[in-house]
């Protein structure tokens, strides 16, 4: 369990790195997540060790959205008087979050069947 531990802290740590020093405008738990995930699928599979601590971690990843319901209410008066730009905004992404997926998985059924 420390091993996995230790590899998840090691690969945010090397994306807090490369935020500082090569792309300053990512997030380093974005970039060591990539990182992560790119070495996972050059070693082709998760070991035991890093799976088990990260389902411990998805099990509580519920609690990081107390913080963000917290900012909401904060921040009511705001969404009240915003809400029609902000309800617009979140039906128009996700119309095309649907039709950008639906485009991709066309893409690549056709590509799969040629094969």
């Amino acid at each position: 369990m420390i091993s996995g531990l230790v590899q998840i802290l090691l690969f945010q740590s090397l994306g807090e790195l490369v935020s500082k020093f090569l792309l300053p405008t990512l997030p380093g738990p974005v970039i060591g997540l990539v990182l992560l995930v790119l070495w996972l699928v050059l070693r082709k599979g998760i070991n035991s060790d890093l799976a088990m601590v990260a389902d411990g971690f998805s099990q509580y990843l519920g609690l990081l959205f107390v913080p963000a319901a917290v900012g909401v209410v904060l921040f009511l008066p705001q969404l009240q008087a915003n809400a029609l730009a902000i309800i617009s905004a979140l039906i128009g992404s996700v119309i095309l979050t649907i039709a950008s997926s639906a485009f991709v998985a066309r893409l690549l059924s056709k590509k799969e069947s040629h094969e």
